[in-house]
């Protein structure tokens, strides 16, 4: 199951698993926000997943909702058989003034999809990756940033919810100590998405690769580089890695 999926890192994950053999459950609000002053994903570019891939399930879900991602959680079970892995990618970004400046809004939209939107799958798909039978290889993977792990000036926020998430994280890992199940983040840098083109326009840069200067690539990321960490984090192989952070970045953080 995947959050966030109808564009960006969340769309190349769904591809990129469904690729590697997995049956996905794909969830995005698939509809704009009238407090994110950018324009998000559109249902055309959800549903175009199902039309690519047989086994992959396209559900129009806020992930504030907590019913609707049990609900999901629910159409995995019962059409797939269980839940093996849930990648919580769905966020959004504002900001461009200094931490006093950023209104309320701004901080309670950030907080309520970037964090507690990961509390919400947390909340409702662990207990489905529980209920697989031992010996289980559960997977547990929430998309950070490298803004979870730098200050990033007018970002206040946004840093502070995506911080919070790795500390989520963590927690969960050792909350699931033992089960064979793990949990992980995923922090990504500067990846050419339209996250990145909001970003820029909040900075006033009309080229979003200048966001990419730190990064030891020199160059912005593509979507499917951190996919491909994700995909990894989901497999089997990665079975001793929780509680930690796989800084797929570019360099950014180095």
């Amino acid at each position: 199951m995947v959050t966030g999926a109808a564009r960006g890192i969340g769309a190349a994950t769904v591809r990129r698993l469904a690729r590697d053999g997995w049956a996905v459950v794909a969830v995005d609000r698939c509809a704009d926000d009238p407090d994110v002053p950018y324009p998000l994903a559109g249902p055309q570019q959800l549903d175009e997943l199902e039309r690519e891939f047989a086994r992959v399930r396209a559900i129009r879900a806020d992930v504030r909702d907590a019913h609707a991602l049990r609900d999901a959680v629910e159409l995995a079970e019962s059409e797939f058989g269980g839940l093996d892995a849930a990648v919580g990618a769905a966020a959004v970004i504002l900001g461009g003034g200094p931490v006093w400046e950023q209104s309320d809004t701004q901080w309670r939209t950030l907080l309520d999809v970037d964090l507690l939107g990961v509390v919400h799958l947390a909340r409702a798909a662990v207990p489905a990756l529980l209920r697989r039978p031992r010996p289980r290889q559960g997977r547990f993977v929430a998309l950070a940033s490298a803004a979870a792990h730098r200050g990033l000036w007018g970002l206040g926020a946004y840093c502070a919810a995506k911080h919070a998430v790795v500390g989520l994280v963590r927690a969960l890992a050792c909350d699931l100590r033992e089960t064979g199940v793990t949990a992980v983040a995923v922090s990504p840098g500067a990846t050419r998405t339209d996250m990145l083109r909001a970003t820029a326009g909040l900075y006033g840069l009309p080229d979003p690769e200048r966001l990419a200067e730190r990064q030891l690539t020199g160059r912005s990321l593509e979507p499917e580089e951190a996919a491909a960490v994700v995909a990894w984090a989901c497999s089997a192989e990665s079975g001793a890695v929780t509680g930690s952070v796989l800084h797929a970045d570019g360099g950014f953080t180095a």
